[in-house]
């Protein structure tokens, strides 16, 4: 029996669930997950922030057009708040100064303010004084509550008429006519417009469907927690980061996360903590805090998949019919996905930019899987 629909997203993480849920409802979708439950990879893997500095100018524009739909979500959406109050610390080393300066001047940044002198350990008084000289506050971040985002994104799919059926790993597509024709281990599914949201497998599932990949690089990032000193009021602390990107803390049920902010590049898979990482990271954290880190309450890590110049990729590609990238979210999935689900959708639907997106400068070249920066990828065979 073959399932016939007019849209067919591979892949159930926040990116293939938001775009769902703005396109369900003008059109019959259906969504895709190749494993038991959706956002098993990356989405579920995230400890995620609201942090409008992080990222490039177009990650940005897009986290910037998602902050209403986080901060207001529509009625029935999820049973409590989206997004609840955290702030985020970027500090800085003497030697690192310059650049913290350079963080606090971007184009287009949020609100923020200088902290420095007894201010910054009062805000965080875990860090080490003979170490951390000044920090950057940016006082509207928020923590997300990444599962009911992803649960309310899914919700609303079906409440708008789609469907999600899981454990339908995709084995083979092809264009057939004016369709795109999907054999997984569901079943066989048909429909005329295929969304490409597989996370770290996108660039393979473009190579069953003979399209050109994109150069699409997944990334290690690991992750832990520890418990705080006895007695410390973590709810109140800040997210804190060194400037330069090697390590981050944030509060995190009660407990402390950490990670060296890792990139090692990886194959498409079930990522696994790797222990040098973790020792890294206890040793960054370490040396620039007053935590004593013995113990580590748990390990994990997951995949951040990122193309040459770091920008999504969402757009149809110009090789095909109906095949529609919507990838390389990078380690901003989580924090975009409202602005990136209402641009999949529109671009899906034969339109352009969302209104207010076009407004802060974000351009469809600057995501589409033929710019200039993919050219050298677009040129490789397809996997």
């Amino acid at each position: 029996m073959t399932t016939t629909c007019d849209v067919l997203i591979i892949g159930g993480g926040m990116a293939g669930a938001s775009c769902g849920y703005f396109l369900a409802g003008d059109a019959e979708v259906v969504l895709l997950e190749r494993e038991e439950q959706p956002g098993y990879h990356t989405t579920g893997r995230s400890a995620a922030l609201f942090y409008e500095s992080y990222g490039n100018a177009t990650i940005r524009k897009i986290t910037k057009a998602t902050r209403s739909f986080l901060e207001t979500p529509p009625d029935g959406f999820a049973t409590g708040p989206i997004l609840s109050p955290r702030g985020m610390l970027t500090v800085a080393t003497e030697e690192l100064v310059g650049r913290l300066d350079a963080h606090a001047g971007q184009e287009g940044g949020p609100r923020t303010e200088a902290v420095e002198g007894d201010a910054l350990f009062e805000l965080a008084p875990f860090l080490r004084r003979d170490r951390i000289v000044r920090g950057i506050y940016e006082t509207d971040a928020m923590d997300i509550d990444v599962n009911a985002l992803l649960q309310g994104f899914l919700r609303g799919l079906r409440a708008k008429g789609g469907r999600t059926v899981t454990d339908a790993e995709v084995q083979s597509l092809a264009r057939a006519g004016a369709v795109w024709r999907l054999e997984t281990r569901a079943g066989t599914f048909e429909a005329p417009v295929v969304i490409n949201a597989a996370g770290a497998w996108c660039d393979a599932i473009a190579g069953m469907a003979g399209v050109p990949p994109v150069g699409l690089v997944p990334k290690r990032r690991t992750a832990f927690t520890f418990d705080p000193p006895a007695g410390a009021d973590v709810a109140r602390w800040p997210g804190v980061d060194l400037v330069d990107e090697s390590w981050y803390v944030i509060p995190n049920a009660g407990r402390v996360l950490g990670s060296p902010a890792d990139e090692t590049p990886s194959e498409p898979c079930d990522a696994q903590p790797d222990e040098y990482d973790v020792a890294v990271a206890v040793d960054r954290i370490m040396t620039d805090t007053t935590f004593d880190i013995r113990r580590l309450a748990s390990r994990w890590a997951g995949l951040r998949s990122f193309v040459a110049d770091k920008s999504p990729v969402v757009g149809f590609d110009p090789s095909t019919e109906g095949f529609l990238w919507l990838a390389g979210q990078g380690g901003y999935g989580i924090q975009t996905s409202a602005g990136m689900g209402r641009l999949s959708a529109s671009l899906a639907r034969g339109g352009g930019i969302p209104a207010d997106m076009a407004a802060l400068g974000l351009t469809a070249m600057d995501l589409a899987p033929d710019r200039p920066a993919l050219a050298g990828a677009r040129r490789a065979t397809p996997a």
